[in-house]
């Protein structure tokens, strides 16, 4: 059988699907339009062609490559470098939590609650950057600072700033939480979303999320709610009165994350739900 594009793509979707890939001939597809840099139309074209083996060898080699680190459970995000979000292209690897759409209904809510206004914005666990970012980026705030515990995760964030949106348009901060932000700095709005699966569930997520991207940015502790504690008691300080925040959360930790709120003197606590209707966002209103 001669070898064409087609059956590249038939024999990469057949390993994956032994290696248990969910979306095996979805994912088989788009890491064979990144080997031969081409698309759907192209590749629609020119499927049945005969690959010549001297000539095409290294879009050859770098598919069947991309296959086996695939049939290894790495994310396809990871192996391709790269996620979309919010319409922007973020660069992504191993040191990073990789964009998912649900946190895509955190930024809607601030693009949609702060229209017309230019708020003093902290994200907290910034991670790839992804939600300062397309704040910034999307509604033009120009007052963004970005915090993360993990130096490497920051480089990532950086790199994603300087591509997206130029130099000097956010500030990072390597910071445990609050702990390296100065004092007297206040926002209006804290954004966040935090490490928030129990410990003990985490070894039953899928191989991707539990081999390949960050404990650091997956672990909630015991009760997932370590960091939303956090957030609350130190975040009391840092933010102006009238202020917000908008915390991803767990489909099931709507009313815990609520009642913390609620204990430390914030109002105006709403859930918002993401495009599957599940619980997603809490927001709330520093009184």
């Amino acid at each position: 059988m001669s070898l064409t594009m087609q059956v590249l793509l038939e024999e990469g979707t057949e390993l994956l699907l032994k290696a248990g890939v969910a979306e095996a001939s979805l994912d088989a597809k788009y890491l064979l339009f990144e080997a031969f840099e081409t698309d759907m139309t192209h590749f629609l074209l020119d499927r049945n062609q005969k690959l010549s083996q001297e000539e095409d060898a290294p879009g050859i080699l770098k598919y069947r490559s991309m296959i086996e680190k695939r049939s290894r459970r790495i994310p396809l995000q990871q192996i391709i470098g790269s996620c979309e979000f919010m319409g922007m292209e973020f660069y992504v690897n191993e040191h990073v939590l990789i964009p998912r759409q649900d946190t895509e209904t955190l930024v809607e809510s601030v693009l949609k609650d702060y229209k017309g206004r230019n708020p003093r914005i902290l994200d907290m666990c910034t991670g790839s950057g992804c939600i300062a970012i397309s704040l910034a980026g999307i509604g033009g705030f120009d007052c963004v600072t970005a915090v993360d515990v993990s130096k490497e995760a920051l480089k990532v964030a950086e790199k994603n700033a300087e591509n997206l949106l130029g130099r000097d348009r956010i500030t990072f901060v390597e910071s445990d939480l609050f702990s390296s932000l100065e004092e007297q700095k206040t926002f209006d709005v804290i954004v966040s979303n935090p490490p928030y699966i129990p410990t003990k569930v985490i070894e039953g997520l899928q191989p991707e999320v539990r081999d390949f991207e960050p404990v650091l940015a997956l672990d909630g502790k015991e009760d997932g709610l370590y960091f939303y504690r956090r957030l609350v008691s130190e975040g009391r300080r840092y933010i102006n009165a009238g202020g917000a925040v908008y915390f991803e959360i767990g489909y099931d930790q709507a009313e815990a994350v609520s009642d913390l709120l609620k204990d430390a003197g914030f109002a105006e606590i709403r859930i918002i739900k993401d495009a599957a209707g599940l619980n997603r966002v809490v927001h709330a209103v520093f009184k």
